[in-house]
């Protein structure tokens, strides 16, 4: 084995958006700093398999689909339009190459030593580190696993990469498929459905629960059933899947909806039911960190594990799987090292779906808010009564604003709507600092924009709606 006789503050373990933000904070404050990571890019499932190319298919597909539904009615006249995918995903491959050498550029320039390979706990303080060459050992003060999530397969639908695909695959078809069905109606299998769905695949997704976008507010979810059906997606809710037959050119899934049994045939199965924590061949075990029984990582609040100097974030540990739950995680834990103060405030992080139009919540829903305040007031407003909307046409959608009955208080503002993910900024903000629906109505929006739509809502807390016919 190859010795080294570095001794650092802090090594960051994993350098999806969690580990590279806690490294660069880390490096900010005066930490000796090394960032390990197993694969061939810094970035980590976000920037290379997840939420960045996902995104630009999103984008992608969103200006085909104008121009192929929509261009006419706007006066636009388009003839022999087509998709290339070859090009599609070499925009995609562009956009993510972009990112990697943005993201290698920024922990460059803090002088973070970058050490390329598989880390595995020996002890606290301790980390071997494989590589091609040969293993070294480094030291460190302080560890931190932000080693992320990976898909979670279904034992009967195991991933073969070809017709039963997980997320990963499912940004790189070669082709469109003329089928595919989505197993699980939350954020990955409703985007990635609407992707292929644009580009004419016919997409049925099938979900277990009663409603598709689990843990949202039951008016979001209702509405945007609506939206997507219209959009061409075969929905069907209260369906478990409970077997799947591989042909030679197409999937059979044989299914039970309502206590009846039911088939779907694809070509394609994209399984998107979730994601488990990255937590294997670490060395867990070995140093004697303790996870629970879905294999991840427990802290305590201030992201220590059971062992001494070593600490988790991101999707390891319990908690929604965010990208931005994570860099905030690592921001929080590296200023507590460094000073003893750094803070999450866990109730106020936003949830968004990037499908068209775009989902985005914060707080709580009507029914949790209901349950755990007693009284609540619920403003609404459809966003097809805002100008911006209306001379856009992205018009389809509502905003719902919860508060407390007593005090007025925030509890939860739920968003659908183009440009839902940016909008939803300023409810995290009124939320951050204690804000009432009153402090939103009476926040001057610009007009026209679309955000004027969460002004409408916040005003319709107490039956005070401009633009809303009562």
């Amino acid at each position: 084995m190859s010795e080294t006789n570095d001794q650092f503050d802090l090594v960051v373990i994993g350098s999806g958006p969690g580990g590279y933000v806690a490294a660069i904070r880390a490096a900010q404050l005066g930490f000796k700093t090394a960032l390990v990571e197993k694969d061939a890019y810094l970035g980590g499932t976000c920037l290379n398999v997840g939420c960045i190319p996902s995104k630009a298919l999103l984008h992608s597909t969103e200006q085909y689909a104008f121009l192929n539904e929509e261009a006419e009615h706007h006066g636009i006249e388009v003839s022999q339009l087509k998709i290339n995918v070859e090009q599609l995903m070499s925009r995609k491959s562009s956009v993510v190459e972009s990112m990697r050498n943005g993201v290698a550029q920024l922990v460059s320039a803090r002088n973070i030593t970058v050490i390329k390979g598989h880390a595995t706990l020996l002890e606290p303080g301790k980390i071997k580190i494989f590589q091609k060459e040969a293993p070294i050992e480094i030291a460190a003060t302080h560890t931190i696993i932000a080693t992320g999530s990976a898909p979670i397969e279904l034992p009967f639908l195991p991933f073969d990469g070809e017709k039963i695909v997980s997320s990963t695959d499912a940004i790189k078809f070669e082709k469109v498929p003329e089928s595919m069905i989505v197993v699980g109606g939350g954020a990955i299998g409703l985007e990635l459905g609407s992707v292929w769905n644009r580009l004419g695949s016919k997409v049925t997704v099938v979900e277990f629960l009663p409603q598709i976008a689990a843990g949202a507010d039951l008016d979001v979810s209702k509405t945007v059933e609506r939206i997507f059906k219209k959009q061409g997606l075969d929905i069907h809710t209260n369906t478990k899947v409970l077997e799947g037959v591989v042909h030679e050119s197409s999937v059979t899934l044989r299914a039970e909806k309502n206590g009846q049994p039911v088939e779907f045939n694809a070509e394609k199965v994209l399984v998107s039911v979730g994601r488990k924590p990255y937590s294997e061949s670490l060395g867990l075990e070995t140093v004697g960190i303790e996870t629970d029984d879905r294999g991840r990582i427990l802290v305590d609040d201030h992201f220590k594990t059971n062992v001494a100097g070593i600490y988790a974030i991101g999707d390891v540990t319990p908690g929604p799987m965010l990208a931005h739950k994570a860099e905030e995680e690592g921001v929080a834990l590296v200023e507590q090292l460094a000073t003893g103060v750094g803070h999450i405030n866990y109730d106020v992080i936003p949830n968004v779906i990037y499908t068209d139009p775009e989902i985005a919540s914060v707080g709580l829903t009507e029914e949790e808010a209901r349950e755990k305040h007693g009284d609540v007031k619920v403003g609404k407003f459809n966003v097809a009564g805002n100008g911006r909307a209306i001379a856009t046409g992205h018009n389809q959608g509502l905003v719902k604003v919860i508060s407390d009955a007593k005090t007025d208080q925030l509890l939860g503002i739920h968003i659908i709507a183009s440009g839902a993910s940016e909008m939803i900024a300023s409810a995290v903000a009124h939320m951050e600092y204690g804000g009432s629906a009153e402090d939103i109505a009476r926040t001057v929006h610009a007009h026209p924009t679309i955000s004027e739509s969460i002004k409408e809502a916040a005003l319709a807390v107490d039956g005070r709606a401009i633009h809303a016919v009562r």
